[in-house]
């Protein structure tokens, strides 16, 4: 039987209890906090090995995130081939210099400016795994049949940022990439229609180089990105 199958709801114990006390609660919290900090978003990787055992885990983290209904809408695909990384990063370069052309408006480009982004995407191939992240419309049964997903978008997007944090914690580098648009992704991935692309994540070590733009370190404070009631 299929897990979307199942007939009725039946609760099991809950499988691990954290026990912390509150001032272990508030180390842990301020210790997570500070080591995500250190998180930064670069696009100069090192040709270093990344072992798949590596990738594996951290996408099985992100498999564990909730998802509306536990349906998790998802499917990643890591690509360490470089043939295909080569691919990918051609019919990237094709949508990007379209939307540098002018596709993206003025502003958009007046945004990006700061980031020192551009047509060029050597990461794409520079670094050793591409993780993309799809999006399942909708499911199907061992017999062909489709089921409804729900909260598709927000079950992916938490999915996606557990991916990020989990590369995070292996010491690893992730860069967010998302062309617009991306159904070609579809193809070179081998993925089915009902599936959309949500964005490449290139994954790897640091280059010695490595360089991040000032603006990316710029955080919004607290009373900025949250209201306490």
């Amino acid at each position: 039987m299929s897990q979307h199958d199942l007939p009725r709801y039946r609760p099991v114990p809950l499988p691990r209890r954290a026990e912390f006390s509150d001032d272990q609660v508030a180390q842990a919290a301020k210790s997570f906090r500070d080591e995500m900090a250190q998180r930064h978003t670069i696009r100069d990787f090192s040709t270093r090995p990344v072992a798949r055992a590596v990738i594996e885990h951290c996408i099985l983290t992100a498999g564990s995130a909730p998802s509306g209904a536990n349906h998790q809408p998802w499917h990643f695909v890591a690509i360490a081939n470089p043939e295909v990384k080569a691919r990918i990063r051609e019919a990237a370069e094709d949508e990007e210099a379209r939307f540098y052309a002018g596709g993206a408006g003025n502003e958009w480009l007046a945004a990006l400016e700061p980031m020192g982004t551009g047509v060029s995407k050597p990461h794409l191939e520079d670094a050793p795994w591409l993780i993309v992240v799809f999006a399942q419309r909708f499911g199907l049964r061992p017999d062909g049949t489709r089921f409804k997903n729900y909260y598709v978008p927000e079950s992916v997007g938490i999915a996606s940022g557990f991916l990020i944090a989990a590369l995070h914690q292996a010491g690893l580098y992730a860069l967010t990439h998302t062309p617009n648009p991306m159904k070609f992704l579809t193809g070179i991935c081998g993925r089915p229609s009902h599936e959309k692309p949500i964005m490449i994540v290139a994954v790897g070590h640091a280059a010695k180089n490595a360089v991040v733009p000032e603006k990316a370190l710029m955080k919004k404070p607290l009373d900025e990105v949250a209201t306490f009631i």
